[in-house]
């Protein structure tokens, strides 16, 4: 049996100075399940970081503990100076308002056109008529919002109706309205999953491109080796609950990181 891989660098104490996210002794159990086991990370700002792992290993239960969408069992959780499990209902509804969320899911409103579906991103930082739909916003928010499908590569789309665009145009749209919340903070749970490779890489090419060009910090879940190599700074992998990776990209070696994405590579 292969020894598990484990690398202890400065990053791993969840008490450095400067990071954006720190997690120490994050449990979480569903009934007599448990599926986080005192996991501790750190994340410094403007880091590009990969979560990787086999499936049920808990990288999307850890992602969605950040953020209390999923609530640990015990630990503690630091992210944008806030206290994150301390946080009271109406606190945490603001606080996650700071937090871009792309999910492997759309979760668009597929009648409505990719401006107006951007411009419910406003939606997080602001509440009126003017936010539901692109014929009624100002022309403040009408302008940011093409903006951001800009970004994306998408402002030729706008009043396209999002069902006749394609998935990889589709989740683009999303990372758009996700920046129009203005987001301090990127969590990306398998944005490239349900596309094709070629749709797959662009995303995340995008989201990617965009957290760099804004300074913004990226924790995205992967199952491909090689976006993980391409797209991340730093990565952590997750094994039966533990994180038994926890490096630099750059120092990375692939044989070793491939053992997460081929299991078959790592019984031989």
């Amino acid at each position: 049996m292969n020894a598990p891989l484990r690398d202890t660098p400065a990053l791993t104490d969840p008490a450095r100075a400067g990071s954006v996210l720190s997690v120490s002794d994050l449990h979480k159990a569903f009934g007599v399940n448990t599926v986080l086991r005192g996991i501790g990370f750190t994340v410094q700002p403007g880091v590009a970081t990969a979560l990787i792992g086999a499936n049920g290993s808990g990288k999307s239960t850890a992602l969605k503990c950040l953020i209390r969408l999923v609530e640990p069992t015990s630990g503690h959780i630091a992210l944008l100076g806030q206290d994150v499990l301390s946080l009271a209902p109406r606190e945490l509804r603001r606080f996650r308002s700071q937090i871009g969320m792309v999910w492997q899911k759309h979760n668009l409103v597929p009648r409505l056109s990719a401006l107006t579906n951007v411009i419910h991103g406003e939606q997080s930082r602001a509440s009126g008529p003017w936010t539901w739909f692109q014929s009624l916003a100002t022309a403040t928010t009408r302008n940011e919002a093409m903006a951001c499908l800009a970004r994306v590569g998408l402002a030729d789309k706008a009043l396209q109706r999002v069902d006749s665009l394609s998935g990889g145009q589709q989740q683009r749209v999303a990372i758009a309205r996700m920046l129009m919340q203005r987001p301090r903070i990127i969590l990306a749970d398998e944005p490239d999953a349900s596309l094709d490779p070629q749709s797959g890489e662009e995303v995340m090419r995008i989201l990617a491109g965009l957290a760099r060009q804004d300074g913004l910090t990226l924790v995205f879940i992967s199952h491909r080796m090689e976006h993980t190599l391409a797209f991340s700074d730093h990565i952590l992998g997750l094994s039966g609950g533990r994180i038994v990776l926890d490096h630099p990209t750059a120092h990375t070696d692939a044989d070793r990181l491939r053992r997460f994405f081929d299991p078959a590579a790592g019984a031989s």
